[in-house]
């Protein structure tokens, strides 16, 4: 944060202390799914809901965000929403059952979901574009690290306490950014985003959010029970797809006429912001979904705890913390278009031994996979987001745009989790068979001899799910090289429009 100007600082620590909570929540129960399925007694296809329910009502909630930052002001939506999260934590750390744990995840979800959009509509406003690399770092460390962090924590959560507490923690996290917002984020913020679109406050698309937030998560239900029972055909898939879809469908063609949507979808027409927006969705899909992943990976065909597994995940914290270094200096000084092409061939790199692990698989080249795989990570997801600002038009549709990459982003990121979680408990069944191995799996519980007898057909299972998850990384490709042109484009139109001689980025970032 020391690279930041000084007027930036404050505005940021706010802004990270709430994104490491938004964000750290919605990873830190990878570590604990394995205790969770055990302890509450369901399979695997039910527990992720816990992951994927908290990720849809993040993407339900974040349309809500332009309005509401227009309406009240970023900072009051900021606390109002950090307040709620806290509250709605306690809630999910006193569940009963799987049932009541969903549910309040849903509730926590809504609460949380404005924390990292109103903070990213703030810090775009006040930083300007020739300084978004430069922020969208800053930011992007909890939103990269929160993935590795959040196991590790976890781990030690459910070992030494109990996994109840995995909620809890957000308790103290959250007061401590109450205070600081209260102190640090001046209320002269309020007041100019609805100013700087020059109209008054638009009204609220009441319609438009009926429309929208269950469409999406009819949509992603429906994926997943297709993965659940292996066809399209049965009504419980085919019933939320085309009442999902339908929804989607009238919502933007509802949003195309009317002059204040929920959702600005007229951004995609412009063909820059529409490359950013496909490949920050990849990429969620990709991010959220593979790291559900090698948690259970360790824990059940490996038999390591919940802290063992999420140690075994901190090179990709160090590969991101290196990646997003690197990345946020080049996208200042060369475009954030040219940096994320290159992202994503290191990340599709660092995937490949996961595409192809093994019920023996070395640790070492699990461990140099996930560095590999942070490096890309850093050099790819708030470089996008920063390249996807550059395209825009002018600075009163970042507001609009804001909570527009955040929704792609947490829908790309629950239907990753939904898809390949069943993908994975369905190949597990087909691997272990309906024997000893399928109902230890099953269950949850595989004792030392069964591992060792079922590694291979376990390792097998968990490489076509990562297969999965490597094959979203290469078809994220094919936008962000059109991101790369349009990019381009608009830097040179900037610095045309500036009287430059020829298209430049912002200065170097100093050391």
């Amino acid at each position: 944060m020391s690279g930041l100007p000084k007027d930036l600082r404050p505005i940021a620590l706010v802004v990270v202390i709430g994104a490491i909570m938004s964000i750290l929540d919605a990873t830190i129960v990878n570590v604990a799914l394995q205790t969770l399925r055990t302890d509450l007694h369901v399979s695997l296809s039910t527990i992720q809901w816990v992951s994927t329910a908290y990720l849809l009502a993040l993407a339900s909630v974040i349309p809500l965000t332009g309005w509401m930052a227009e309406r009240l002001g970023p900072r009051t939506v900021w606390m109002a929403s950090v307040a709620a999260f806290v509250v709605t934590s306690v809630l999910c750390g006193a569940a009963w059952n799987a049932g009541s744990l969903i549910a309040f995840r849903v509730l926590q979800g809504l609460a949380g979901g404005m924390i990292m959009p109103i903070g990213m509509i703030t810090l775009a406003q006040a930083a300007g574009p020739q300084r978004m690399g430069r922020v969208m770092s800053v930011v992007g460390v909890p939103m990269l690290l929160g993935p590795v962090l959040g196991p590790v924590i976890g781990g030690l959560l459910v070992d030494n306490l109990s996994w109840r507490w995995i909620f809890y923690v957000n308790l103290p996290i959250g007061l401590v950014g109450l205070v600081l917002a209260w102190r640090l984020l001046p209320k002269a913020r309020a007041e100019g985003l609805a100013s700087a679109a020059g109209h008054a406050t638009p009204p609220l698309d009441k319609l438009g959010l009926l429309l929208l937030s269950p469409g999406v998560a009819a949509v992603v239900f429906g994926l997943s029970e297709i993965g659940t029972h292996g066809t399209v055909g049965t009504p419980s898939a085919l019933i939320p797809l085309a009442v999902g879809l339908s929804a989607i469908v009238a919502f933007v063609l509802r949003a195309l006429r009317i002059a204040h949507p929920l959702v600005e979808v007229r951004l995609f027409r412009g063909a820059g912001f529409s490359a950013a927006a496909g490949t920050i969705f990849l990429l969620g899909a990709a991010l959220f979904g593979s790291m559900i992943l090698l948690p259970l990976y360790y824990q059940l065909a490996r038999g390591a705890s919940p802290l063992e597994a999420g140690l075994l995940m901190t090179p990709q914290g160090i590969g991101a913390a290196l990646g997003m270094n690197v990345g946020g200096r080049l996208t200042d000084r060369i475009g954030a278009g040219r940096v994320v092409p290159v992202g994503l061939v290191i990340l599709a790199v660092g995937t490949i031994p996961y595409a192809l692990i093994g019920g023996h698989t070395p640790y070492l080249l699990l461990m140099a996979g996930l560095f590999v795989r942070g490096l890309g990570l850093g050099a790819t997801m708030m470089p996008a987001m920063a390249a996807a600002y550059a395209t825009l038009g002018s600075a009163s549709e970042v507001p609009r745009a804001t909570p527009m990459l955040n929704v792609l982003q947490r829908i790309g990121g629950s239907l990753g989790v939904a898809i390949l979680t069943v993908v994975l408990q369905n190949r597990l069944a087909s691997n272990l068979g309906s024997g000893a191995g399928g109902s230890a799996a099953e269950a949850g519980t595989l004792p030392a001899a069964l591992r060792d007898r079922f590694a291979d057909p376990l390792g097998a299972a968990f490489a076509h799910a990562y297969a999965w998850s490597l094959a979203a990384v290469l078809i994220a490709l094919v936008p962000a090289l059109l991101l790369m042109r349009e990019e381009r484009r608009a830097r040179t139109r900037a610095a045309a429009a500036d009287g430059e001689p020829q298209p430049a980025a912002a200065p170097p970032v100093p050391a």
